[in-house]
């Protein structure tokens, strides 16, 4: 079969998974947990995605501590969250889709307020956008940071995930080691890229090491992250051949953007300042209003905004299948991701629009996303993720009279 003929929608091996089809739902914010635990809403969430077509369905940033959170109420990787992961992938399996869980260290981004503890990073670090320090990582901490992202994967295995997404980008703690902005290491760990890219290869191979050929295993990886003299493709492609080397990976999801500098880089469209500022406490509002755009950044939306950068990465990565992420809206975005070289396309904003977007292709290739990339689902994650489009999801199912 040539990748002329290849069909989104047949079922694909990822590692030891099959999933029914090509389809991704790329993680996304859900606040659905508050207590950070699993809710019937958020099986709810997923089991709309996995009933609406996709092949497999991520669980957004599941934390492999508590140190390592990036906002309050996400689910800690532990026995305690065992019971509620096991229905929520049941749920899914039961609505025909595999499911993934996103391992992530927030690193730099991880709030004090919230953790009680300093940040981490390789190198002292002051996060430009919210002033907060950061101290350096200790050799011995890292090894306990490997050791945290082991334990939650073996946690996805017990609770019956198909995969898991270890999260190497957006400047969380594996990615901002790959940055020499925020990396000045002298050790192992720092100057070269080949250093740099040491902490990724060593969780990735002890989570391998873990999980063996129980689950899938994928790894977010930031091409560009926006911050200036930080992470770019020329270095990205070499952390992806190292990786793919490695043979540790099942899969590399291809990202950009961060989660410290102008974060509207990630989505494109339209910037949301005055919704954000609504949600700000009330000191802080006039500054968002008048600075927001800046800080946030402003980036045209296009279609597979993210291909020019991802398709360098197909001759480089032989043993690895890769996934394509930013844009993808319809069926012609997905044949144009099989035609590149990529295995899997992931969609994020597309379906938190539609959950049944994908059977809506199915069912008729011509389909179009109602996604306008507004944006406005990006605030919602201060609350309860949601498409501010959707009155079903804004407001819930409507009252009988």
């Amino acid at each position: 079969m040539t990748v002329e003929t290849l069909d989104p929608f047949t079922p694909t091996r990822l590692g030891p998974a099959t999933l029914r089809n090509r389809v991704i739902k790329a993680a996304t914010s859900e606040g659905r947990s508050p207590d950070g635990m699993v809710t019937d809403d958020l099986i709810d969430f997923h089991v709309a995605f996995a009933e609406g077509g996709v092949g497999m369905t991520t669980v957004a940033y599941c934390c492999v501590s508590k140190e390592g959170a990036s906002a309050p109420g996400q689910i800690v990787m532990s026995d305690a969250a065992l019971p509620g992961l096991r229905r929520l992938t049941d749920a899914v399996h039961a609505a025909g889709a595999a499911i993934s869980a996103q391992l992530g260290h927030s690193g730099v981004v991880a709030p004090k307020k919230l953790t009680g503890v300093t940040a981490v990073a390789p190198s002292r670090f002051i996060n430009p956008t919210s002033f907060a320090y950061c101290r350096e990582i200790t050799r011995g901490e890292i090894r306990t940071v490997i050791e945290h992202f082991a334990a939650a994967a073996q946690v996805a295995v017990d609770a019956g995930f198909d995969a898991v997404e270890l999260h190497f980008g957006h400047l969380y703690l594996p990615s901002s080691f790959l940055s020499a902005r925020i990396n000045r290491r002298k050790d192992e760990y720092g100057g070269c890229i080949d250093n740099r890219s040491r902490l990724v290869r060593e969780i990735a191979a002890r989570v391998r090491e873990v999980v063996k050929d129980q689950i899938a295993v994928i790894a977010k990886l930031d091409m560009d992250d926006g911050l200036p003299g930080s992470i770019w493709v020329d270095e990205a492609l070499r952390t992806a051949q190292l990786l793919d080397a490695d043979n540790t990976l099942d899969a590399i999801e291809l990202t950009q953007g961060s989660s410290v500098y102008k974060p509207m880089y990630l989505f494109g469209g339209d910037v949301p300042v005055k919704e954000f500022a609504e949600v700000m406490p009330p000191a802080l509002r006039p500054g968002v209003r008048l600075a927001g755009k800046r800080v946030m950044g402003s980036y045209p939306y296009r279609d597979l905004y993210m291909l020019d950068a991802a398709r360098q990465f197909v001759p480089v990565v032989r043993n690895t299948k890769l996934i394509l992420l930013g844009g993808v809206t319809n069926y012609e975005h997905l044949q144009a991701g099989l035609r590149e070289g990529f295995d899997f396309m992931a969609m994020g904003r597309a379906l938190l629009r539609e959950p049944d977007l994908v059977n809506a292709m199915i069912a008729d290739h011509g389909t179009r996303s109602r996604c306008n990339h507004n944006n406005k689902c990006m605030v919602t994650v201060f609350g309860r993720t949601h498409c501010v489009l959707d009155p079903h999801q804004r407001y819930g199912p409507v009252p009988t009279v």
